[in-house]
């Protein structure tokens, strides 16, 4: 359980900095997705977790990889 909720916060954390750097509001990003607002925000605080086809299209609505939106670092190996 501690990591999951570990990843859930870098996963959240993530999420909400490339938001802000591609200058998107939550609304904008949720529309981009399909999604709502609120499920944005809960992704954002951590406070649920991501699914599979969520965490899919934000890597593609980014143009990362799914392993850059997780925050694995290839350098750890």
């Amino acid at each position: 359980m501690q990591d999951e909720n570990i990843y859930n916060q870098k996963v959240a954390k993530n999420i909400r900095i490339l938001r802000k750097n591609h200058k998107y509001s939550q609304e904008y990003l949720a529309e981009l997705i399909d999604r709502t607002r609120e499920h944005i925000n809960r992704l954002e605080s951590g406070k649920e977790s991501i699914g599979f086809t969520t965490f899919i299209k934000l890597a593609q609505v980014f143009g990362i990889s799914l392993d850059e939106l997780a925050g694995f670092d290839k350098n750890k190996i």
